[in-house]
């Protein structure tokens, strides 16, 4: 069962949890009880098989066969070989790359069994309502949400994304996705302008009723939707169970895990394998220059009104973290009073201030740091200088950080970096920092010239990009989103 971070809504079931994606009324939904999974249960299992034994304790009423197929999801002809996130060698550390899914970034691996897990939640709940996703993007959500959604029967998909704010291939990726139930559009702002307005669109009791007379229901792909969050625990249980079979750690050894963290659910993630029973030692947190995260783990003051930056590493730029709040529920002690006190002062000044006994149990969960943007270059530089590997600029922000938490600890715990995108996605900003003699045009050049000076491979979904049609993409302020929403779906007249 599943209760709201602020109180307001207790005791739902899985599918009601998936099937809203976030509390009406604001809250992220939390399971009652983390399961204990040891990793010497699921020691030898492949990934499908890993997906079925972590994800089963948190979809009780779920059939067995609903969660194979689940599993199943995970498919060479879907990441293009039997392992869809392995874990390769770079010095000391180990980079668990995550992109080898249709879009090229970790989004894929929970995106592609979400609309499973939705659908499968509306059956559970007999639901028929048609479905209409709102997705906030700072760049890899959007895509593969909308890769995942499409053509998807009884569902409807809707991007938004910070107009200026994403690169020009995630962009693209976005605007050329095909499907009759796809919609992208552009926002004036940045994302937690997107992201806010979203919200509001999911609190807003008016827009619902008219959807409601149109049998028409609102959900999430954002990882405010535990459906998004669950299946990112499975990974970093084959990271270790990878770590292992290498002869990185002895069996039952700890390690570290490095996370890139723009919204706060892919470490989330990490943080609830621990809690599950995985032994990691430390959490590491590692920001861009939008290091509001790293002002928390040091100060206790969470500050969102303050300077924001356009970076190589866009889908971290992002100054409040939706899924913080369910890591503050946690260190909190599951105190709801708190978060309900702690967000509206967020919403009503830009910033709230934990006690200290929160402060200190964050502190010992999360090591936190950040990288500037000539950090994240030369990272990018010295990756592929040193050991022949291309860093795309989100998982060179986590390299420095790593970097700079064993200068710290002197900690030489073996460590795994979450590697999050590839990086062809940011082609021009990684060909500027490993080679500055070659010169390119625009993002188009830059795939072909990172292709022939590396010798990687172009990932498939980002081939001919420039080619391919694009739809039509809607422009908005954010205060016009719920307008650009009933225009989309012919309600506003309702």
């Amino acid at each position: 069962m599943y209760d709201s971070t602020r109180g307001n809504l207790q005791n739902q079931s899985a599918s009601q949890a998936i099937a809203w994606g976030m509390v009406p009324g604001g809250g992220l939904f939390v399971p009652k009880t983390i399961s204990a999974i040891p990793w010497q249960q699921v020691q030898g299992l492949a990934y499908p098989e890993l997906v079925i034994k972590i994800m089963t304790p948190y979809l009780a009423e779920f059939s067995p066969e609903i969660i194979e197929n689940i599993g199943a999801i995970y498919s060479p002809a879907v990441f293009g070989g039997t392992n869809p996130a392995p874990l390769i060698n770079v010095g000391k550390c180990g980079v668990l790359e995550l992109w080898h899914g249709p879009t090229a970034a970790f989004k894929d691996m929970a995106l592609q069994v979400l609309p499973y897990l939705l659908g499968s939640s509306l059956k559970n709940l007999a639901e028929n309502s048609e479905v209409i996703i709102l997705v906030a993007t700072s760049g890899d959500t959007g895509k593969a949400a909308l890769e995942g959604f499409k053509n998807v029967k009884g569902m409807n998909i809707v991007v938004f994304y910070p107009d200026g704010g994403v690169s020009a291939v995630q962009e693209r990726q976005m605007t050329t996705t095909e499907g009759n139930n796809v919609h992208v559009v552009a926002v004036k702002g940045n994302f937690d302008d997107c992201q806010t307005a979203v919200k509001e669109v999911f609190a807003s009791e008016d827009l619902r009723e008219k959807l409601a007379e149109r049998q028409m229901i609102f959900s999430s792909a954002n990882s405010i939707n535990w459906g998004r969050l669950l299946p990112q625990i499975v990974y970093y249980y084959w990271a270790y169970l990878q770590a292992v079979e290498q002869g990185k750690i002895s069996p039952g050894a700890e390690l570290n895990i490095v996370v890139p963290t723009g919204n706060f659910g892919n470490i989330l993630a990490a943080y609830y394998a621990r809690k599950m029973g995985l032994p990691i030692r430390q959490l590491i947190c590692a920001s861009n220059k939008n290091n509001v995260l790293t002002d928390f783990f040091k100060t206790g003051i969470y500050q969102s009104r303050r300077p924001f930056y356009l970076t190589t590493s866009p889908s971290m730029d992002i100054l409040i973290s939706s899924n913080f709040e369910r890591f503050l529920y946690e260190t909190s002690g599951r105190d709801y009073d708190k978060i309900k006190q702690w967000f509206r002062e967020l919403s009503e000044s830009g910033s709230f201030r934990v006690d200290e006994k929160t402060l200190q149990c964050s502190q010992t969960e999360i090591f936190a740091g950040w990288a500037d943007e000539e950090e994240v270059l030369t990272t990018i530089r010295k990756g592929y200088e040193h050991f022949g590997y291309v860093f795309d600029p989100h998982t060179a922000v986590a390299m420095k950080v790593y970097e700079d938490y064993i200068q710290a600890s002197g900690d030489d715990t073996y460590s795994v970096i979450a590697s999050t995108a590839s990086p062809f996605k940011f082609a021009a900003d990684v060909l500027r920092a490993i080679s500055e003699q070659i010169k390119v045009a625009d993002e188009w050049e830059a795939l072909a010239s990172l292709s022939t000076l590396t010798g990687w491979e172009i990932p498939k979904g980002l081939r001919d990009l420039q080619n391919k049609p694009e739809k039509t993409v809607l422009r908005c302020q954010p205060e016009e989103i719920k307008n650009i929403i009933e225009q989309i779906f012919n309600i506003s007249e309702i």
